[in-house]
């Protein structure tokens, strides 16, 4: 199948960013990142990209009166890649409907907890300190809201009980590394339909992906081969 054309909005150390890489270089995902953009000029995540002959673009939301001013000069750069759509890898920016609209449909986003519940910057940190007992991560599409478009996939992984939280978070994180690509590879096959907020996955006749963590976890929609 062709290479859906996309672009990796980052804002910090690009581990979600290196999934997405490696499963490309495996040939396994089945997209071409025209451009990594982050909005902060000394995210790791570029010189990952860098690393993989990726192009780069570091654009500030300081320079920028407003935020949708900012978002439209990010739809006028990634549209000059050719990217047809967006996979944003830990981009700590709530976008507008003038990024929205150029991309209706075709954006997607990964965080850190299992939503609705605790959606924001501080997922992993609040859901550790309230004392859950399962705790996780999302892939979902991108509305106007923050941490609110329809879900994609969930993973959920044990949390316990007074743990530190960088403990749980690299549980989370070691999760965050197969749904997104997965949900990508989704994304790039057309096979991902919303219906109100229901995400509603088309078939493929492929095997499904064998579990491969040393804790439980529960992944739903079930990954598929190479996730």
């Amino acid at each position: 199948m062709s290479k859906l054309p996309i672009a990796v909005l980052i804002s910090g150390g690009g581990s979600n960013l290196q999934a997405l890489i490696d499963k490309i270089e495996e040939g396994i995902l089945d997209v071409d990142i025209k451009m990594v953009l982050s909005n902060r000029a000394g995210a790791y995540g570029l010189e990952r990209a860098k690393t993989h002959s990726i192009p780069t673009c570091v654009l500030s939301h300081k320079d920028f009166k407003s935020r949708e001013d900012f978002d439209g000069e990010m739809v006028r750069i990634l549209k000059e890649t050719g990217a047809q759509a967006v996979v944003m890898a830990g981009f700590m920016r709530i976008i507008t409907p003038v990024f929205l609209n150029a991309f209706s449909g075709r954006i997607i986003n990964i965080h850190p907890a299992l939503l609705p519940s605790f959606a924001g910057a501080g997922g992993q940190t609040e859901a550790g300190e309230y004392g859950v007992q399962i705790s996780g991560c999302t892939v979902h599409f991108v509305d106007e809201k923050m941490d609110n478009g329809a879900i994609i996939i969930q993973a959920a992984v044990p949390a316990m009980p007074g743990e530190d939280v960088d403990v749980l978070a690299k549980r989370i994180l070691r999760v965050e590394h197969r749904i997104l690509p997965q949900a990508t590879q989704w994304l790039a096959e057309g096979r991902l339909r919303t219906e109100g907020r229901f995400v509603k996955l088309g078939l493929a006749d492929v095997a499904k992906a064998e579990q491969d963590t040393d804790f439980p976890c529960l992944i739903n929609p079930p990954l598929e081969y190479g996730f």
